[in-house]
């Protein structure tokens, strides 16, 4: 028995894992191959089933585990984001859940022949978006700041509004009271508000003791992500004793408060927790798709499908259009969220509990509620899963898709680069905080930012123009392996590079560490007094097409700096001493480098 659990919990690691490596390589989804790989290895081949394998303990920690991926989104929700996203964030969060909910509870009454009691506990149900869903799907899709920070905050907001909302319906089921306006005055609205106010109390105090401590050295770093962790979990297990959702919207407002109080040192610690959510993510999918029953699928119906449909193309577009009437939302914007609304983890859970507890109460459709929601989950999560990227590339809602290249530091001769990889058809981005020096390059056209890169503004200024690369190019080496060293986790170590700081820091043992710089673009002894003295010597950088004859020549030609590769289909390869692969050039490709003046 318990080799068969070491087993099966080593496999869903191992195959969660795997599924999100496919998914960064080939650009899709990775909540679809999750969810596959769930019915594969459940209701499938009968490998996984995780319920029957855990026992008492698999909803329990399966509760915990979401919490834990809440908090996370939590700690993403900024009020400044919320500010220049405008109204539309306040309508969907709070005015849009109740919509959705009256027209979903209506859609399972009357198309899928549910009891009323049932019809809307699915519709409170189905009202949610799933940050488990939400957010990674965010992370591989270059939104607009403003669209990406609507889904962001609906999903992270409204999951544990919804699963209260839930919590509340179910109770009042069990009782066996009709629903109707004077119990949701009398019971549904207190209870909610009751659940509000403990959630509000139980989130922002604890994040007051965490800045008290963090600000006064009184807990030592290694202890920091543990004790948050540790918070968060013991946060949402006590408010979940008041009520079913309200621990989720207490570790939602724990992870918010965290992240607007300015502690120190927060912002790193949250990038060890997101690694740690993409496992549980990937463990709970499979997880909980796995634990679905054969009997479960075998009661999917065409009345059931057809709610299925209602509630994508009739229940969510008219939820969003009712609810930002009146607002400055473009109608693009309107159409994209009122169809990306992938549903996730939460709902599943719910409908799982409430299904069994509906059950035992004796109410005859209560076998239909996983099923339904199971609907709507996996409809929503393959077709929102692979249409969201091409529906906001054809509404013009992305930023562009081609490999954009920042260029840190801007001097007269890496104004000429930037100005020469814009000509090549390459994305570039200028970055400098001095007016004065920006100021060459804007006349030439070149997209500028003036920020300070290791500023929280000058972060969140580059991620609203996204770039695939950085090549820090000031005159401060120290600086230069500073601004890499801020931005690799978030960009990717092998995307970030430096100009060399002197042969003797490349050290590995004696000079500046690895993780504290980027990779030394080109050679060694490429340094900035070179570029800057080739640059008075009237060397400029040009992109030369590659031919046969050219091509192998490229990297081993003295006379000339090569630097980079731009492939036909887009792709940059960016050339480093430190590379174990050499760029190699294709015929066809552009070659960037920087040339004496007598080149042709």
């Amino acid at each position: 028995m318990q080799y068969d659990i070491l087993i099966g919990i080593a496999s869903t690691f191992g195959a969660g894992m795997l599924a999100q490596w496919v998914a960064w390589r080939f650009r899709l989804p990775a909540i679809v191959l999750l969810f596959s790989l769930g019915l594969i290895f459940g209701p499938g081949l009968g490998i996984l089933h995780p319920s029957e394998t855990m026992g008492w303990m698999f909803r329990p920690l399966v509760s915990l585990l979401v919490a834990l991926v809440v908090f996370e989104g939590g700690m993403a929700l900024d009020f400044r984001q919320l500010r220049e996203a405008g109204e539309g964030v306040a309508r969907l969060t709070m005015l849009a859940l109740p919509i959705n909910w009256v027209l979903g509870s209506l859609a399972a009454r009357y198309v899928a022949h549910l009891e009323w009691g049932t019809s809307m506990l699915f519709g409170a149900i189905v009202v949610v978006t799933g940050p488990t869903v939400v957010l990674p799907l965010l992370r591989s899709a270059k939104l607009q700041p403003r669209v990406a920070a609507f889904l962001r905050w609906e999903a992270i907001v409204n999951d544990p509004l919804g699963a209260i909302l839930a919590a509340v319906v179910l109770q009042l089921m069990m009782l066996h009271v009709d629903v109707h306006a004077d119990v949701f005055f009398t019971h549904t609205l207190p209870d909610l508000l009751g659940a509000i106010a403990v959630s509000l109390s139980a989130g922002i105090l604890p994040a007051y003791l965490v800045r008290y401590l963090f600000t006064r050295d009184l807990m030592p770093e290694i202890l920091k992500t543990p004790m948050l962790i540790s918070m968060a979990l013991v946060i949402f297990s006590l408010c979940s004793l008041e009520m079913g959702g309200a621990g989720l919207m207490a570790v939602t407002i724990f992870g918010m408060a965290l992240a607007n109080l300015q502690i120190p040192g927060v912002a790193e610690l949250r990038r060890m927790k997101e690694s740690l959510v993409v496992l549980v993510v990937s463990v709970l999918f499979i997880m909980l798709t796995a634990d679905l029953q054969r009997d479960i699928l075998a009661r999917l119906s065409i009345p059931i499908f057809a709610l299925t449909v209602v509630v994508l193309f009739v229940v969510r577009p008219l939820g969003i259009f009712l609810s930002t009437l009146g607002t400055s939302m473009p109608w693009k914007e309107k159409l994209f969220v009122g169809w990306i609304a992938p549903r996730g983890i939460v709902a599943a859970a719910v409908a799982g509990e409430a299904g069994i507890s509906l059950k035992e109460a004796g109410y005859q459709s209560a076998d239909l509620i996983m099923p339904a929601v199971f609907s709507v989950i996996a409809v929503t999560m393959i077709l929102h899963g692979f249409s969201l990227g091409p529906i906001a590339r054809l509404l013009k809602l992305t930023l562009s898709n081609d490999p954009a290249i920042a260029i840190l530091g801007a001097s007269p001769w890496s104004i000429n680069f930037a100005s020469c990889l814009s000509r090549a058809g390459v994305p570039v981005l200028l970055v400098d905080n001095r007016s004065s020096a920006l100021m060459p390059a804007t006349r030439q056209d070149i997209p500028v930012l003036r920020a300070e890169l290791l500023s929280q503004h000058g972060q969140e200024s580059l991620e609203e123009r996204p770039a695939d690369y950085l090549i820090a190019t000031t005159g401060d080496g120290i600086y230069n392996g500073m601004v890499c060293g801020h931005l690799a986790p978030t960009m990717g170590r092998q995307r970030v590079y430096q100009i060399s700081p002197g042969v003797a820091r490349l050290d590995f043992y004696h000079g500046l560490s690895r993780d504290a710089r980027g990779k030394v673009l080109g050679e060694p002894a490429w340094n900035y007094t070179l570029f800057e003295t080739l640059y008075e010597q009237g060397w400029r950088f040009m992109a030369i097409e590659a031919t046969e004859e050219s091509a192998p020549s490229f990297g081993t030609d003295e006379n000339r700096l090569d630097i980079l590769v731009v492939r036909r289909d887009g792709a940059i390869l960016i050339r480093s001493a430190e590379d174990n692969d050499k760029a190699v050039p294709q015929p066809g490709d552009s070659m960037v480098s920087m040339l004496p003046p007598s080149a042709d």
